[in-house]
């Protein structure tokens, strides 16, 4: 039976200046190891080697939640995290801003392989449709394209 409420529990805000100070210093780590992880995916799926990159889906996976999670945290302390050396903060700001680019880099290059890999499932389907199909020719004396009902369908396992 499903509980009524399955609200995650928000975790508790920083109460002084020492746990922001703490947990954005874990937050730059988080950040620091999700940007290698990400740079390694995004070169590992540039080179087609997608097995290799899908290992490390779930290690960034959990990097990403504690870093969420300390995240929220940090936030939901306005007065703690105003007591965050400036010089923290700023370099917190300009990682973060690296971290993003990285990032967007990473989606163009996934979304890429995304799209070449539907282009390759498409043109292997309609490859075998076409071989499935008579060959036959039609009143103007040019082949039939293949009717709807004599494709077959194509199963394909979507996870590496």
């Amino acid at each position: 039976m499903i509980a009524a409420n399955n609200a995650i529990p928000s975790p508790a805000p920083a109460a002084t200046a020492a746990d922001a100070e703490a947990l954005m210093g874990r937050l730059l780590q988080a950040m620091d190891r999700l940007a290698a992880m990400v740079a390694e995916e995004t070169a590992l799926v540039r080179e087609g080697r997608l097995r290799e990159a899908a290992r490390i889906e779930r290690d960034k996976g959990d990097f990403a939640r504690s870093y969420v999670t300390d995240m929220t945290r940090l936030a939901a302390s306005r007065a703690a995290l105003a007591s965050v050396a400036p010089e923290q903060a700023k370099a917190f700001r300009d990682r973060h801003a690296q971290f993003h680019d990285l990032l967007r880099t990473n989606m163009t290059v996934l979304a890429t392989a995304h799209a070449v890999s539907d282009d390759l499932i498409r043109g292997v389907s309609g490859e075998l449709a076409r071989k499935a199909a008579p060959q036959t020719y039609g009143a103007t004396g040019r082949p039939s394209a293949p009717s709807k009902s004599t494709i077959q369908p194509l199963a394909i396992s979507r996870s590496l």
